[in-house]
């Protein structure tokens, strides 16, 4: 139940298979006879020095995954070089992810309609030192997860007789999740009403704080709110991408949310380079979705992404192994990009451009 919840998309998931065949469509150009001996893979983001261009991903409820959650994340990244972004629906406080790592914290936000909500968070997040901020933009409502509906999986789990069979069928995931931390929305808890304080009320609470009025107007209330960075996450179009740079954005996520809302959008690897054209070096750009290679990752700062964000390569870390699972996923990582860059002859991550792919033409996705 919990792996379908991690590994569906919306609908007809073809926006979930998108973002990885769009992947196949780029190749990498391979140079030799070049000096690789010592190779250089950091890169910056808004200012913000990392050891790696692979970012942890906000992903919500990840102690569903492994007791170490978010906790074991956030210190993996740190030894990794990289960064953890929190989620708002983090299963451990903000608070209580800072005190597990001396380096950077980013979080991310959702836009909600109760800005005194939101203004919590932000004070939150400036408390324990986050430089960066990046609010969701495609969750004008929940994507249809029909995976989901078919498993049974709610938050907060409700067994069926189908879900328990399949539970006790992972005897050490059902001991984690039974004695473990509590299963809840850590940062919601803290500043809903009281009434609202159990796993139930606050799955509800949240859905009520969706707010489908959102707009760029609300955007330059946050940007006068936060001194810090702050990017968009869910850029998918380069009329918005200009937007985000009219509207005082630091940096934007080219992202569909993995797949798992609106269906039937392109892969996020497709719509990159028309992104990191509109935004014309103005502004930093990440690219989020099917990244699982270190070939994927050096394909797509070759598009001109700084970095690139891992949710579920996040989550079958701590699956696999915890936080040593999570270390193990960026040590692979990084080994990838580096081979990646000594055979393709590119020693520093930041030379990399669009002379170092070859893209396959085909009719391609055309504005109507």
């Amino acid at each position: 139940m919990v792996a379908e919840f991690l590994e569906g998309g919306a609908e007809d998931e073809f926006t979930l298979r998108e973002n990885r065949r769009g992947f196949s469509d780029v190749a990498l150009r391979q140079r030799v006879l070049v000096d690789v001996s010592e190779r250089d893979q950091s890169t910056t983001v808004c200012g913000e020095r990392i050891e790696m261009p692979v970012v942890l991903a906000p992903t919500g409820l990840t102690r569903l995954a492994s007791r170490d959650g978010e906790l074991g994340a956030a210190r993996a990244a740190n030894r990794a070089g990289t960064v953890l972004m929190v989620s708002s629906a983090s299963s451990f406080t903000i608070e209580q992810i800072a005190a597990e790592t001396t380096g950077p914290l980013w979080f991310q936000l959702y836009p909600w309609r109760d800005r005194e909500v939101v203004g919590a968070l932000l004070e939150r997040a400036r408390n324990v030192g986050c430089r960066l901020i990046a609010v969701t933009a495609d969750s004008a409502t929940i994507g249809g997860r029909e995976r989901d509906t078919r498993t049974g999986f709610t938050v907060p789990l409700r067994p069926t007789l189908r879900s328990s069979l399949d539970m006790v069928r992972h005897l050490p995931w059902l001991r984690e999740t039974l004695f473990g931390p509590p299963v809840n929305f850590a940062n919601l808890a803290t500043v809903a009403p009281d009434k609202n304080k159990g796993v139930e009320s606050l799955a509800r609470y949240t859905a009520d704080l969706n707010n489908p009025a959102n707009d760029w107007s609300d955007f330059d209330w946050l940007r006068g709110e936060w001194s810090g960075a702050l990017m968009i996450k869910g850029i998918m179009d380069a009329e918005d991408g200009r937007r985000a740079v009219d509207h005082g954005a630091d940096g934007v996520i080219v992202s569909n949310h993995g797949g798992r809302q609106a269906d039937a959008v392109p892969g996020s690897i497709d719509v990159l380079p028309e992104v990191v054209s509109a935004v014309d070096g103005q502004i930093d750009v990440m690219l989020d979705g099917g990244i699982r290679r270190g070939t994927d990752v050096v394909k797509a700062v070759a598009l001109g992404a700084k970095a690139v964000m891992v949710g579920r390569p996040l989550w079958w870390g701590l699956a696999a192994g915890g936080e040593q699972g999570v270390d193990r996923m960026l040590e692979i990582f990084h080994d990838e990009i580096d081979r990646t860059q000594a055979l393709i002859g590119r020693p520093n991550l930041v030379d990399l451009d669009r002379s170092a792919v070859k893209i396959r033409r085909y009719s391609g996705w055309q504005n109507a």
